[in-house]
């Protein structure tokens, strides 16, 4: 370090350098985990010097404002060193991160939760931790910005999205996906800072891979380098190249784990427990640190405010733009996400003409055609498919496709990269402007599930479209045939899971999912046929309430049969069946949303239900069910996987056919 500190941790506003500065960081980093006995404090030491040359130099932000929309974005992928983040949140001025928030880092109700959690603190634009989420997102928060700025031009949008990765991101697959996608499409507002200081919690990163990150991400299209760490002026320099470079950019940061403690630094001792308060000692002694724990010298902390200064000024003057601007007013109602409500006046035409025609199509079918609308009536949405377009019917009339180094389009061509679509459209989502939807095969939900979660743990309006949702997609077999996917969907908290019976529930469904803003929508679509079950039409969206009476009777009920998707047809063959020749009344209730029936009051839901002993028809696993059949229910659905056959031959094969539930009924009314 060029400049000591006085005993006192007094220094001179004149002689505060990025060293010092940096070391601030490494102080609190190492405070934080040290009196949490908790945390990772290696990769704060290791990358302190970077962040402090970002920050310092570089990045747009602005803390007293911290959702201005054309800030820059910093995504902290590398999400267990979450220290670097609060540090620097309260270097810079975050009125939320205090000096007491810090000392509570790891603690219940703290805003310093052991990784970076979205909304539980200023300026964390996504939540991270689970590797390789974070660099996948910001590939759709960059997007959204290159997408945002060929709509509103350099004046309105004019940002950079930063973030900084260990080799732990590196290897999780979905970072080839994500590197692949924002290659192919020339995001060159997105800027990667690779921690590569080779070691992983077991120890050397050589233990497991050999990669070649450089080429790899060379191969990707990206524009490449390696540098210093610990260089303050090649850091510097790196970030300028990266900033006018056409293509998205690598930084490869040679830097040493726990750099500044003299005996564990370089070491894997580092990463993820606390350094021991001898090692915090040492580490002061290294790095002439003299204030006390959780103090930084004020000279420093006014060298640090200068970042958010400068951040507010830009902000000003981007104000003063949108004010002048001719599309500064469209521009922030795209930012509020704001639908006209004449959509949903054409939503509720849609379903009455429909009823009226007793529309008979598969919902896959059906959700295009409600996106028709939908896409028509608002910009907003932003499609895409992971290579099945034409099989989820997510592309509609007059939608370009976004394409290299073009981003004026509205649709997004995500290649067969299920998970990075996923944590793509979670970017798009939490950059703002944009309602994000995607399509794949519900079966291959499994590959999205992280990104999925994590829509529901933020609270982000993203909406998956899932076809082919049952043994009913036929002669692809059991591979293709999802069975368990909606239980573990429908147990993911804060995640509406849909599944509709015909177009009419199809179009509630979307509407609803519009509707939703803090929440993901997932709907779950058929690739058969399935006919108009709604006997009457309804000016009310009864999807959404959860669940609801289809078809009642006119006779005192003997069974209620509850039923999703494509066996409501079913459900309603059977009861037909049971009146006419059992002499049996059999209520039908369709639950396209469990999620939204477990939100109605006791009395709906009870009456809904009702008292007659239930059957529950689900071509899928039991699992959850039992809630609501009730003692003495009998369930209708999988006990294993599917088969290679047409779909009427397997619902025969494994008997999810009105027959059974006829027989059912019969037992239960025995």
């Amino acid at each position: 370090m060029n400049t000591q500190l006085q005993p006192q941790g007094i220094i001179e506003p004149a002689i505060v350098t990025e060293q010092d500065m940096a070391d601030a960081i490494r102080a609190l980093a190492m405070d934080g985990v040290q009196k949490a006995n908790s945390g990772h404090p290696g990769m704060p030491m290791g990358m302190a010097d970077i962040a402090t040359v970002l920050f310092n130099r570089f990045i747009k932000i602005d803390p007293s404002h911290p959702d201005w929309p054309d800030r820059d974005r910093f995504v902290l992928s590398a999400g267990h060193g979450s220290m670097l983040q609060y540090a620097l949140h309260y270097l810079i001025g975050y009125e939320d991160m205090t000096v007491e928030e810090l000392q509570r880092f790891r603690q219940l109700g703290a805003r310093t939760a052991g990784h970076p959690e979205y909304g539980h603190a200023l300026g964390i634009e996504t939540t991270t931790g689970p590797l390789g989420q974070g660099i996948a997102t910001a590939v759709g928060m960059a997007l959204a910005e290159r997408m945002s700025n060929a709509r509103y031009g350099d004046g309105l949008v004019d940002h950079y999205t930063y973030v900084i990765a260990g080799d732990g991101c590196l290897q999780e697959g979905i970072s080839h996906e994500a590197i692949d996608l924002a290659g192919h499409l020339k995001l060159s507002r997105l800027i990667v800072f690779w921690d590569n200081n080779s070691i992983s919690i077991d120890g050397p990163t050589s233990l497991s891979t050999s990669m070649n990150q450089l080429a790899r991400f060379q191969a990707a299209g990206f524009d490449v380098q390696e540098i210093d760490g610990h260089d303050f002026d090649a850091i510097g320099r790196a970030i300028s190249r990266a900033r006018v470079s056409n293509k998205p950019s690598l930084v490869s940061c040679r830097t040493i784990i726990g750099k500044g403690a003299p005996n564990l630094q370089g070491s894997e001792k580092t990463h993820g427990a606390p350094l021991g308060e001898a090692e915090v000692a040492a580490a002061r002694h290294t790095l002439k640190w003299s204030a006390a724990p959780f103090e930084v010298p004020e000279a420093i902390l006014e060298r640090w405010s200068d970042a958010a200064a400068r951040g507010a000024a830009e902000r000003v003057k981007w104000l003063n733009r949108v004010a002048s601007a001719p599309e500064g007013t469209a521009f922030l109602s795209t930012v509020d996400r704001e639908i006209d409500t004449s959509l949903f006046d054409e939503l509720a035409e849609f379903r009455r003409t429909h009823q009226a025609k007793a529309t008979k199509v598969a919902t896959r079918k059906a959700s295009e055609m409600v996106l028709g609308i939908i896409n028509a009536a608002t910009d907003l949405t932003i499609g895409g498919s992971a290579d099945l377009t034409h099989s989820n019917l997510t592309l509609t009339a007059g939608m370009e496709p976004i394409k290299p180094g073009s981003y004026a389009g509205r649709y997004i061509h995500y290649g067969i990269r299920e998970h990075a679509m996923s944590a793509a459209m979670n970017g798009l989502a939490l950059h703002g402007g944009f309602i994000p939807y995607g399509g794949t095969f519900l079966a291959f939900s499994d590959y999205a599930r992280g990104a999925i979660r994590l829509s529901a743990l933020m609270g982000q309006q993203v909406i998956y479209v899932m076809t082919h949702d049952s043994i009913g997609l036929g002669e692809d077999g059991p591979t293709h045939q999802p069975i368990e996917h909606l239980a573990m969907l429908r147990a993911t908290p804060n995640l509406n899971v849909y599944r509709p019976c015909d177009i009419v529930e199809t179009a509630e469904c979307w509407e609803q999912a519009l509707k939703d803003h803090n929440r993901p929508s997932l709907l779950v679509l058929s690739r058969q046929n399935l006919p108009m079950c709604r006997p009457a039409n309804s000016e009310e969206n009864r999807s959404a309430r959860g669940a609801y009476i289809l078809r009642a009777t006119s006779e005192p009920s003997s069974v209620t049969l509850l039923a999703t998707g494509s066996e409501v047809e079913i459900a309603c063959v059977a009861a037909d069946m049971l009146s006419a020749e059992h002499g049996i009344g059999a209520r039908v209730v369709s639950m396209p949303c469990w999620e939204l029936f477990e939100q109605q009051p006791c009395e709906y839901r009870e009456a809904v239900l009702g008292t007659a002993p239930r059957i529950g028809i689900e071509a899928a696993a039991r699992l959850g069910w039992d809630r609501y059949l009730g003692d003495g229910g009998i369930f209708i659905g999988m006990e294993g996987f599917g088969a290679s056959a047409p779909a009427a031959a397997l619902y025969d094969h494994f008997g999810i056919t009105p027959g059974a539930v006829v027989e059912a009924a019969l037992r239960l009314a025995a």
